[in-house]
């Protein structure tokens, strides 16, 4: 088991194909870490794995190879309960995403939501996290309420609990914002909203890879993510739901496997999990991210953040060293997420020039155009480090953005 990622670190990143690639003839510098993050080989292995040796569809045969791969899809299910702490793995289904995850939830309360009740989300989320909720309110005649934020980027609690009324049913927050890194008091905003009654919704998409989330703790009602920001491939999402909620709100597709008797007359749906899980799922992700989340918990979660944060803390004082740059988004409670525009450069001038140099960044809205029009601006330029990056390439990322900006200015 690896204890030190400082001590580990040439291990680490030989566990990372992708690392060895050379982009324009320069070592990759993989940046773009709160996009996606990159895949150990030994997540690799497990889906070539699944296909050459126990490829089958799940649940349904008697047969060796439908066992054996149900087997291994539900004890992906059993891992992800133990690592968010849940009370039961049916608690736990999987999905497409996080963006599928929401709008699984969205769809469940079209029925339970009357007109003028209240919805809260915040001036931070990612448009998966509003959009959703809007088409929900043409719908059933529902209001959204904004949390804003303040110059630092950070919510502004006051303005939450006076947002909170007999009305509020739902609160929708991100645990930390794509855009700015910025860490929100869930507990505090889950406990509040709480006291009126409302549910709670948590994007955990940007929080799960660097800290450890205890669902029991945090007691929300429903938190979710994707797995190819811990480690995992794309194409799976993990949604946790309190069971009384899970069973309140109807299923989001129809079909095989979610059902319990079919009629032509009237269908009825089968319990937990399966009530939201539809089809054919995606057997061999699902149990690759398994063996993600394997991976990242051999490391620690705790020794993550602490690295990470090194990296926070070393990239900021090299960027703020720089004329002109401002970063958006300041706070004591952060992850490893900077995003920052430099003049009146345009954002993705500047990252098209550090793709020359083999630097993989972000720019653009980051699918936040809020907080964008927030701060007035068309966009900025987004670094976002993982356990796997190193204060080496931090300095050659410094040595090309000063390149660029010479050659911008």
């Amino acid at each position: 088991m690896k204890k030190y990622i400082h001590t580990n670190i040439d291990q680490i990143r030989n566990d990372f194909p992708i690392l060895k690639r050379k982009v324009n003839g320069q070592n990759l510098i993989y940046f773009d870490n709160a996009a996606t993050s990159q895949t150990p080989q030994i997540v690799i292995d497990s889906i070539a794995d699944y296909y050459s040796k126990y490829n089958s569809n799940i649940h349904r045969g008697v047969h060796f190879l439908s066992q054996e791969a149900t087997d291994a899809y539900e004890k992906s299910r059993v891992k992800f309960q133990k690592h968010f702490n849940a009370d039961n793995s049916y608690e736990i289904i999987f999905t497409s995403g996080t963006t599928h995850s929401i709008n699984l939830v969205a769809n469940g309360f079209k029925k339970i939501l009357k007109k003028n009740d209240e919805i809260i989300i915040s001036q931070l989320e990612h448009h998966s996290n509003i959009v959703p909720w809007q088409m929900l309110c043409e719908e059933t005649g529902a209001k959204i309420k904004v949390i804003p934020i303040d110059n630092n980027g950070e919510l502004i609690i006051d303005k939450f609990e006076n947002l909170l009324n007999s009305r509020t049913k739902l609160v929708f927050v991100n645990h930390v914002s794509n855009a700015l890194g910025i860490v929100n008091p869930i507990k505090h905003i889950i406990k509040k909203a709480h006291e009126f009654n409302a549910i709670v919704l948590v994007d955990g998409a940007q929080a799960t890879p660097h800290m450890k989330i205890d669902v029991v703790d945090l007691d929300v009602d429903f938190y979710v993510t994707s797995t190819h920001k811990i480690c995992g491939p794309t194409g799976v999402g993990i949604l946790y739901g309190k069971e009384k909620w899970l069973n309140k709100i109807p299923p989001f597709l129809g079909g095989g496997e979610m059902i319990d008797q079919v009629t032509f007359e009237k269908s009825t749906y089968a319990g937990l999990p399966n009530k939201f899980e539809a089809g054919t799922p995606n057997i061999s992700g699902v149990i690759a991210s398994g063996i993600g989340i394997d991976y990242l918990n051999s490391i620690g979660l705790e020794e993550i953040y602490k690295y990470e944060n090194e990296l926070l803390e070393y990239a900021t004082k090299k960027l703020l060293l720089i004329k002109d740059l401002k970063i958006y988004g300041f706070s004591t409670k952060k992850t490893s997420v900077i995003s920052f525009n430099v003049g009146n450069i345009h954002p993705y001038d500047i990252g098209s020039i550090l793709d020359k140099f083999g630097i993989a960044t972000r720019t653009g809205q980051l699918c936040a155009q809020p907080i964008m029009d927030y701060f007035k601006i068309p966009g900025t330029i987004r670094v976002s480090f993982s356990f796997y990056n190193t204060k080496e390439e931090i300095d050659e990322f410094i040595k090309a953005l000063h390149k660029a900006i010479l050659m911008l200015s």
